[in-house]
């Protein structure tokens, strides 16, 4: 049986949902093609990458009929980092549809029925809620260090100086990590080849207590000159905490076990609905506390 699309080909459609991913999702003739970028209610221009045997992929190419929903994307990078998929719908849009995903799976998966209207309760502001923050480092083909995150389905890294999910002072620490790293000719870790020292910075905010950790992962022993980098995070105001967290290993797992205390606390503490925790960089703690709360 033939297929109504052809690979490399370009389509008009609609587009009906969106995906677990955010992609958009519609049809071409009841053959079902998955577009990166689209939101229901569009009407696309779609070039056809991939076509197995009951649906296909497409990249859009462009947007006849835009989305009342559809906006600006709020970080520069949105379109190449993996840390966002759908800056691009606005976050009314983004609340119905994960409303509706959970109501459909509700009564799809778990048959319940008649659950009727449920109100999700959104963020006043969606930006900079993250108490948590791991950046990967990596070296640039010119020698300088990159420090973001990972791009859409791969390792590679979109370096970045802000992430608007993350606490503002997350951007004056990766500043200070980036530049001691290219004064010093501090080594970025290369996961192929399984060398170099720095392979990530973790980050941990207390939203009520105001403490900040700073932990620096390495695939090895010490970190060179590291008494300049401490006497330099220190100046950050409410850094209480800087670790080293070790691991050799050849993994995508970002923390190793042994953990390093270079200055201040191991640990740092916050309140989550009137309750005290003591975080250290191995704990689990709910990223968005605000929310949690609510």
């Amino acid at each position: 049986m033939s297929l109504p699309v052809e690979k490399n080909e370009i389509y008009e459609m609609t587009i009906d949902a969106l995906g677990s991913n955010g992609e958009g999702i519609g049809r071409i003739d009841g053959f079902t093609i998955f577009v990166e970028g689209a939101l229901p209610e569009e009407r696309i221009k779609v070039l056809i990458l991939k076509i197995k045997k009951s649906y296909g992929y497409g990249k859009l190419v462009e947007i006849l009929s835009e989305s009342p929903y559809r906006v600006k994307p709020h970080c520069p990078v949105a379109k190449t980092c993996g840390g966002c998929q759908l800056q691009h719908l606005s976050y009314e849009g983004q609340l119905e549809y994960k409303a509706k995903k959970v109501k459909d799976d509700l009564e799809r998966i778990g048959g319940i029925k008649d659950i009727g209207d449920v109100p999700i309760l959104g963020m006043e502001d969606p930006w900079r809620y993250r108490n948590k923050a791991q950046f990967p480092v990596g070296m640039g083909k010119a020698g300088a260090t990159e420090i973001g995150f990972y791009a859409k389905r791969s390792h590679r890294i979109v370096d970045s100086s802000v992430c608007f999910l993350q606490d503002t002072v997350n951007d004056e620490i990766i500043a200070v990590v980036r530049e001691f790293m290219d004064e010093f000719k501090i080594s970025a870790y290369d996961e192929e080849k399984h060398r170099g020292l720095v392979r990530h910075i973790l980050t941990r905010v207390g939203k009520n207590s105001g403490e900040i950790m700073v932990c620096i992962v390495i695939n090895g022993k010490k970190l060179p000159n590291g008494e300049v980098l401490v006497e330099r995070l220190r100046k950050i105001d409410g850094v209480v905490s800087i670790v080293l967290n070790v691991n050799k290993q050849q993994t995508n797992v970002i923390l190793g076990e042994k953990v390093i205390t270079l200055w201040g606390k191991s640990s740092i503490e916050d309140t989550l609905g009137g309750i005290s925790f003591e975080i250290s960089p191995l704990s689990f703690y709910q990223v968005n506390p605000t929310q949690t709360e609510a």
